[in-house]
């Protein structure tokens, strides 16, 4: 990864990379093991195939967020994969997205992306530095809830 103006805008793009990735291979495993996910109303937990659209999903839309804050232009993502036949083409549509992260944020500076909040598609106020937090946590906590998961299944 070349140079950023703000270490900490680079930093956080690989640990995002990294959680994705880490995200992906987890799925794979519950998604073999037949884990169910737990019953509720959000959407985004519809299926094991729905969930996988949704973590993938969002590591292109907050791209898309912060690209759109920033007055960047639009990077060349998709950022609403059909769950549908989306597992087959996981590696492929996680690396397009992964791909579409390398250059935007390069010239943002510290100051730029920490001095203001823009609220999120989902209403909460968020910088860019903390969208890019949320950005690699995302991914982090549904692997958690996964690997709880396939943790429960392995001790009943």
């Amino acid at each position: 990864m070349s140079e950023y103006r703000y270490g900490g805008a680079k930093t956080l793009v690989a640990l995002h990379a990294r959680y994705l990735r880490e995200f992906l291979a987890t799925w794979r495993r519950a998604d073999a093991a037949g884990i169910q996910l737990p019953e509720t109303t959000d959407p985004s937990y519809a299926s094991r195939e729905v969930l996988l659209a949704h973590v993938l999903g969002c590591a292109a839309h907050y791209l898309v967020w912060m690209c759109e804050q920033l007055n960047l232009p639009a990077p060349d993502v998709e950022s609403n994969p059909p769950a549908k036949g989306l597992a087959a083409r996981a590696d492929q549509y996680m690396e397009s997205v992964l791909a579409a992260w390398e250059q935007p944020l390069r010239e943002v500076s510290e100051e730029v992306a920490d001095s203001k909040a823009y609220l999120a598609r989902w209403g909460s106020p968020f910088t860019i530095d903390s969208m890019l937090e949320h950005a690699v946590m995302h991914p982090i906590r549904h692997s958690y809830q996964l690997e709880s998961l396939m943790a429960r299944e392995a001790g009943s």
